[in-house]
């Protein structure tokens, strides 16, 4: 952890980014108290470059949710694989692990699948993880440290 406003302002000139002590002392409250910085200010000022610094500094994963005009939940968290489910799904019924989805009139309405079944439909192997989700969840971790999030372009989100 950095021990001052002017040991981070130190740390991001190492890295080749020049911070005015305002700036540093946000960063600094900001792990400090361990919440979140928001940045904002003109196209090309180098917001995503302090996320991109503050990454490398503290060893730590960036990553990234670039937002735009139509950016939808299953974008931004999460959606599920469905090409791969539904070769889960054919699989599973070649085997004769699940009756077949086009089988006899009194199959279960359910298309055959099992409840178990079901439920490993709709498990973390077939969950694709968003940047939101990638940045709350414990897997999205590096070195046990939590990662950056950079959102960036928030404005032009719906």
């Amino acid at each position: 952890m950095l021990p001052s406003v002017e040991s981070v302002a130190e740390a991001l000139r190492t890295k080749a980014y020049i911070a005015d002590h305002s700036l540093a002392t946000s960063i600094f409250l900001a792990l400090r108290l361990n919440r979140p910085l928001f940045l904002e200010g003109e196209a090309g000022v180098g917001k995503t470059e302090v996320a991109k610094i503050l990454s490398q500094m503290l060893d730590t994963r960036l990553i990234r949710l670039q937002c735009y005009e139509g950016l939808d939940v299953s974008t931004a968290v999460y959606e599920w694989n469905y090409a791969r489910q539904m070769l889960q799904i054919r699989l599973m019924e070649a085997t004769g692990q699940v009756a077949n989805s086009r089988g006899p009139a009194d199959a279960p309405s359910d298309g055959g699948l099992q409840e178990s079944a079901i439920q490993d439909l709709f498990s973390d192997t077939f969950l694709l993880r968003r940047p939101l989700l990638q940045a709350i969840d414990s897997r999205g971790q590096q070195n046990g440290k939590a990662p950056i999030l950079l959102i960036d372009e928030l404005d032009r989100a719906d």
